[in-house]
């Protein structure tokens, strides 16, 4: 078992649902992501820079997607729970996988966008 299944694997099974979904969405959406385990969660890198991380609590599922990822979606975020760089999903609430998809596919973008600029250097 991988790093990220067994950090999965310890949380009850309506939250293990949830993570797996959100580890589908983030693979399909961003193929070429390197899974890591980093800062006690699984994590996500494209073109060698942090992409988005995700980890579950006692009442949310804590969604990072860096200060610009949050800022691209402020409006859709506003409901939730926020810090810098960071939103909680409730777990008590439908998971909002559609805005997560999003939200990876907008960093995804912009990690390549910003890996083309450097190779142009």
């Amino acid at each position: 078992m991988d790093q990220i299944a067994a950090y999965i694997a310890q949380f009850p099974k309506d939250v293990q649902e949830k993570l797996k979904k959100i580890r589908k969405i983030i693979l399909d959406t961003a193929p070429d992501a390197e899974e890591i385990f980093s800062y006690g969660m699984p994590g996500y890198k494209l073109h060698k820079k942090p992409l988005v991380y995700f980890a579950a609590f006692k009442q949310h599922i804590g969604f990072y997607a860096t200060p610009s990822g949050h800022e691209a979606f402020a409006q859709a975020l506003s409901r939730y729970k926020q810090g810098k760089g960071s939103v909680q999903f409730p777990l008590n609430e439908p998971m909002p996988y559609d805005l997560i998809a999003d939200i990876v596919a907008f960093r995804a973008q912009e990690n390549t966008a910003k890996a083309k600029k450097a190779i142009k250097k």
